[in-house]
């Protein structure tokens, strides 16, 4: 692999070698012949490939991304509830239906959503378990989108460190 990149940054200096060389003579040139300056946007996007690859080769990731794979925003990190849980939760149901939740599942989705604020409950219950859309939120709670927004993220960060709790403890015994 180290051989391959030390091939590459030979290539790329010859590279800037040869369009140093057009460079000088395309101005001189330019007025006899017109093909002078795409053999030099040649060379230059010849080079600009040739740095892509060294980028890749001495980084091991695509050149270009901001973060990795390993960085993911918050939003991708989140462990949410199950919607249909949640949705079940809300609606109450029993009727055969392969949402059906128990006991125990209801008592911890209670306890999950007593985490939240009163306006920060009624946003995320509206929104995730009973599918209104944010700007109808907003309509009936007399709020901006932005704010229905704000409360929905919060509960949901609520939620998934309660969850990360639950998961870190998982018969409410502390590991102190």
């Amino acid at each position: 692999m180290q051989e391959l990149l030390q091939q590459y940054k030979r290539t790329r200096k010859n590279l800037a070698k040869a369009r140093d060389t057009y460079k000088e003579t395309v101005t001189e040139q330019l007025s006899e012949k017109g093909n002078r300056k795409s053999e030099y946007e040649l060379l230059t996007e010849m080079m600009g490939s040739v740095e892509y690859v060294i980028a890749w080769l001495e980084t091991g990731k695509c050149p270009g991304n901001k973060r990795g794979i390993e960085r993911r925003s918050a939003y991708q990190r989140e462990v949410l509830m199950d919607p249909i849980l949640l949705q079940s939760h809300i609606n109450r149901t029993n009727a055969g239906s392969p949402a059906n939740i128990t006991d125990s599942q209801r008592s911890e989705i209670e306890s999950a959503l007593s985490t939240l604020s009163e306006r920060e409950k009624d946003c995320y219950i509206m929104a995730h378990g009973q599918g209104i859309s944010q700007y109808d939120i907003a309509e009936l709670l007399g709020v901006s989108r932005g704010t229905v927004d704000t409360y929905i993220r919060r509960g949901q960060a609520k939620i998934s460190t309660y969850l990360k709790l639950k998961k870190e403890e998982p018969f409410g015994i502390s590991k102190k």
